[in-house]
């Protein structure tokens, strides 16, 4: 039952009627000026009357238009949704796939970023920097930053909902005068059941760090291992369609497989149908109380080669190249592990991370060097190859304030067991366990901008010791999706 609300016509009568009335009493109604006064003060408190209700009448207007118009907006939302939803139902009876009514051109208005990172760095000048043990993936180094001052890699990204049903993204790497599309896929909306779809250009679910791009990372450049397996990079994408489940669980539990062309390394880009590659993992995760949280997980990717290139030195001292053909198998766990007071990061977090990695490649290896005179394969020598490999990394990183953070990691690697065939006899093969420790320290202005300083004693090459001093700036422009987990 409702309480009745007195209404500002009568709050405004008794405000004016709450004057006190002792000014009017019959005490000092006696003779004519006071007869005079009695009349100038119900003049005036008539003019109050006349102007609150006035007041209240415009109040009162303004009050039913606004009504008027907020119903004919209701009226209409209601009626177009409508129309919609008519629309939809007619489509579906005439089996034709439903479509979101079009709007005019000027209506496409996407999420448009731009993450512009830079560095300046001091290391020893060594050429053609490669991880000694390890196959690398450009055929002669794993890549590197350059010394001194740099522009690295910056991305601009374009991504916007197409309809009820599909969503898209475009991410472009820019660096110097080089341009390349790192992203470009269409993601599901409207499954459901916890399935979600993608396909295009996409970054593979492996792993834990695999998906998300360099200016996520807490570090300023990539762990080794993850040079190691994927390249310069520090991730494996590839052209293919990828499908997530996620369980409707208390916990959390992901699954996920892809399919792909399987062009980047380890694989190679060949010229056949159907899929290079594919893809499986899964994740788990939850909390553990209101300060932590915690997520795992395995995955599993197998890709192929053909004439996959690298150099090597020979038993004289001369360089010679090698082929791979065959077929490549990575196994990775990972584990992260967050803790924050009552679950808000904003002030105070420490996060913890790991992966391991282990990789075993089996084919054939051509070696060959159609110049190099005295050389121990100028004649091509055919043979076997097996290796297994591995690798990980361990981190932490604690925000002690809402702008400043620290954090340490180590890399590890082992070269392992790799298996040249008679071409052990003609080839040089490192045996090494690669490793490296870095500190770093940041500044965060807000969530768009960041100033790094990062020390990192190197010991990935057999025989150099490089101690390595980068300062590196993240600045991001535009709209900015949240980072995973």
């Amino acid at each position: 039952m409702r309480t009745a609300v007195p209404t500002v016509r009568e709050l405004a009568f008794a405000a004016a009627l709450s004057v006190p009335l002792s000014i009017a009493s019959p005490a000092h109604a006696a003779g004519p000026a006071k007869d005079t006064d009695l009349a100038q003060i119900r003049a005036q408190l008539q003019q109050m009357k006349d102007a609150y209700e006035q007041r209240i009448a415009a109040l009162e207007q303004r009050l039913a238009q606004a009504e008027s118009t907020a119903g004919q907006a209701a009226r209409s939302a209601e009626a177009s949704a409508t129309q919609a939803q008519v629309a939809v139902q007619e489509a579906s009876l005439r089996a034709a796939p439903p479509a979101a009514p079009a709007g005019p051109a000027s209506g496409f208005n996407p999420e448009v970023s731009l993450i512009l990172q830079g560095q300046y760095k001091s290391m020893k000048d060594v050429p053609e920097r490669a991880i000694t043990g390890f196959w690398p993936a450009g055929g002669h180094d794993h890549g590197a930053d350059p010394r001194g001052f740099s522009l690295d890699h910056s991305e601009l990204v374009m991504a916007a909902n197409i309809d009820p049903w599909w969503r898209g993204q475009l991410m472009l790497g820019l660096q110097d005068d080089k341009a390349e599309v790192e992203e470009a896929w269409f993601q599901s909306l409207g499954i459901g059941h916890g399935i979600g779809l993608k396909a295009g250009r996409i970054r593979s679910g492996i792993g834990y760090l695999n998906e998300q791009h360099a200016h996520a990372w807490d570090f300023a450049d990539a762990p080794l291992i993850y040079k190691a397996m994927f390249g310069e990079h520090g991730s494996y994408a590839q052209d293919g369609v990828q499908l997530k489940w996620v369980a409707p669980t208390e916990t959390f539990v992901e699954l996920g497989a892809e399919l792909g062309r399987g062009a980047a390394f380890p694989g190679t880009d060949r010229n056949k149908n159907g899929s290079g590659s594919g893809a499986l993992f899964a994740h788990f995760g939850g909390d553990v109380g209101a300060n932590h949280s915690w997520r795992t997980g395995v995955s599993y990717l197998r890709t192929a080669a053909r004439e996959r290139e690298a150099h090597f030195t020979d038993v004289g001292g001369l360089e010679a190249q090698g082929a791979f053909a065959g077929n490549s198998r990575t196994w990775i766990a990972d584990f992260v592990w967050k803790w924050a007071p009552n679950g808000n990061p904003k002030y105070q977090n420490f996060k913890l991370q790991g992966e391991w990695f282990q990789r075993r490649e089996q084919g054939t290896l051509d070696c060959r060097d159609e110049d190099g005179v005295g050389n121990a394969c100028a004649a091509g020598v055919l043979s076997d190859y097996a290796s297994r490999q591995s690798g990980w990394y361990l981190q932490g990183v604690y925000q002690f304030t809402p702008n400043w953070r620290a954090g340490a990691r180590y890399d590890r690697l082992d070269s392992g067991r790799r298996d040249f065939g008679v071409n052990a006899a003609n080839l040089v093969v490192d045996s090494y366990r690669p490793s490296r420790a870095t500190l770093m320290a940041d500044y965060s202005w807000s969530e768009f901008s960041r100033l790094r300083l990062q020390f990192a004693r190197d010991r990935s090459m057999q025989g150099i010791t490089d101690n390595q001093v980068t300062l590196q700036y993240i600045m991001s422009l535009g709209a900015h999706g949240a980072h995973k987990f």
